[in-house]
This record gives structure tokens, sequence and C-alpha cells, in this order.
């Protein structure tokens, strides 16, 4: 009889799945609210591991969620610099693209009060990049501040400035709308 022989697991494969394996519901989640899409969404993940696993053995350990969103936001930054414009060499091609980004209707939102989802997505779209990004980051994706600030490189206290601004601009938003009083925005949080 051949007894199989498994190979002991590399420093990389370690390191891999102490790190990175935990991080993948955040980068799941994460991926699906920058591609808005499941499909793009699971090859954003892919692509992103497909590069932390090549580069794990450059990695000193230290804060691996802000690592592997910045992985993720260049891969999602190359992506998207991959797809073209092609409105006037193929004008349908163009529209059956988009229709993969258009929201769909859901039983969630039937469900869910439509006029405060309404109003609460206007407001956060209705956010210049910086706020969205920020906002995405912290109340969506439940980034601590130093995690956001490395991944979008700029200070914590930049990050909490925005965070508080893009804040109070929902608020009032919605406020404007005649729906503070739903409580949602009780505490200072972003639904």
């Amino acid at each position: 009889m051949v007894a199989l022989m498994t190979r002991p697991a590399t420093d990389a494969q370690v390191k891999f799945e102490t790190h990175v394996t935990p991080e993948l519901e955040i980068l799941f989640r994460t991926a699906r609210s920058l591609t808005r899409s499941q499909a793009d969404a699971e090859d954003l993940v892919q692509e992103t591991l497909l590069r932390a696993f090549r580069a794990i053995d450059r990695f000193d350990g230290r804060y691996p969620r802000a690592w592997l969103m910045t992985i993720m936001r260049n891969a999602n930054i190359n992506r998207a610099r991959k797809k073209t414009p092609d409105l006037l060499t193929d004008p349908d091609l163009t529209f059956e693209r988009s229709a993969e980004f258009a929201d769909h209707v859901g039983p969630e939102e039937t469900v869910v009060e439509p006029v405060f989802d309404a109003a609460v997505s206007d407001a956060f779209n209705s956010l210049s990049e910086d706020f969205r990004e920020v906002v995405e980051l912290v109340d969506l994706n439940g980034l601590a501040y130093q995690e956001a600030a490395d991944i979008i490189g700029v200070p914590v206290g930049t990050v909490m400035s925005r965070l508080h601004r893009a804040r109070k601009r929902i608020r009032e938003h919605i406020g404007a709308e005649g729906l503070e009083s739903s409580g949602a925005f009780r505490n200072g949080g972003a639904a």
C-alpha cells in the first residue's frame, strides 16, 4: 500500500489562515457595497485573496483588516480602470452592463419602510465621495477609525471629522424630509 503523504503547511499558508480567513465575511460585505453586484463582489474578493496570498510573506501581521481592505480598494480601482466606456462603439453592451448595477426591488425593500429607506439613501448618495467612503468603511462595514484611516491614507482625526460631518448631513437631510422622529439617528448613529 502506498501511504498518502500530506505536505506540512507552509508559513504562508499558516499566516493566510491566521490573518485572512477570519476577515472573509467583512471582505464579502465590503465588496458587495463597492460593486453592488453579487458576481462582481465575488470576483473582487477572489482577486483580493489572490493578491493577499501572494503578498502574505511581506505582511507584518498588524491590522489585517486594514491591509486586506487596502488590497481590495486597489483591486477595485484597477477593476474600474479596465472597464472603459464603450458607449460610442456598442451602446447595447453599455446598456446591458449598466443594468447589472441597477437597483432591484426585493422582499426586504417591500417590507422595510420605503419612504425612510429612500430618504437615507438619498442623503447618503448626496454626500461627497470622501464622506461616503468614511461612512461605508466605519458605519456600514464596522471598521475602527484607525483601520479606515489606514485604508484611505488620512489621519484618524480626518476620519472622525468626516464621519461626524457626514452623519450630521444625513440627519439634516432626513430631518428636512420630516422623518427625524423615527429615532433612527438617536445617539449620533448612522442607521
